[in-house]
């Protein structure tokens, strides 16, 4: 029989633990409707349009907050390697920021002036903001991480499935972020939350609990924003 830990919970993990314990928040935010909109051929492009617009904006954000975490990584990690991990997700933002400008000017979407960041979006950037603080710890910065990362993963990785119709001038948006090679890079994120979060204190758990659920809440109003397109 499999030892468990003082909160509880399993060998498996503690994130594993809570998403079975938050799985109707979690499924609402990687199986949500715009995401299934897309896996089925029915999404109005304008929403996906404005999807497009504001997550460069919010990707602008991340990037400082990913700056951040590699600099905990090095102050706190019990592992040299965590920064590594870290440092690939980085590098990976400038070609993405890229990748943004060229679909943006493929779909005649505008990111410069006026384009201004709509309320949910603004939220979720200054949650990104609070997790930069030297209050917020290297362990609950890199559980938010993984949350947002592997939001996307999972969410996108729906609509590359056998039995999806997603668009085909959408598949590229879709493997961007469903590749298996981003699924790897998420698995390597979940690790070392995992590892962080299996020596956390009581406090920090609760704390990195938090922030798990703050990021899935974010992400469906994101998601809810780009489907209505305010």
């Amino acid at each position: 029989m499999e030892k468990k830990g003082k909160t509880g919970m399993e060998n498996e993990g503690v994130i594993d633990t809570w998403l079975r314990k938050h799985r109707l928040l979690y499924v609402g935010a990687t199986k949500h409707p715009f995401i299934l909109s897309i896996s089925d051929g029915t999404i109005d492009i304008s929403s996906f349009k404005t999807w497009l617009g504001q997550d460069y904006i919010f990707v602008r954000a991340f990037v400082p907050f990913v700056a951040s975490l590699i600099v905990k990584a090095w102050k706190e990690s019990d592992d040299r390697s965590d920064m590594e991990v870290i440092l690939g997700g980085m590098a990976a933002l400038n070609d993405e920021l890229e990748w943004f400008k060229k679909e943006a000017f493929k779909w005649g979407v505008q990111l410069s002036h006026p384009l201004l960041p709509h309320k949910p979006n603004q939220e979720y950037c200054r949650f990104l903001e609070s997790l930069m603080s030297v209050e917020a710890n290297y362990t609950v910065a890199i559980t938010a991480f993984w949350a947002i990362e592997a939001v996307y993963q999972e969410s996108f990785a729906l609509c590359l499935g056998d039995e999806s119709r997603t668009p085909p001038e959408l598949k590229e948006t879709c493997q961007r972020w469903g590749s298996e090679a981003f699924g790897k890079y998420c698995c390597s994120l979940k690790h070392i939350a995992n590892r962080r979060l299996k020596q956390a204190s009581d406090d920090e758990l609760k704390k990195a609990e938090v922030a798990l659920l703050t990021v899935l809440e974010h992400e469906v109003e994101f998601w809810n924003m780009s489907r209505s397109g305010s």
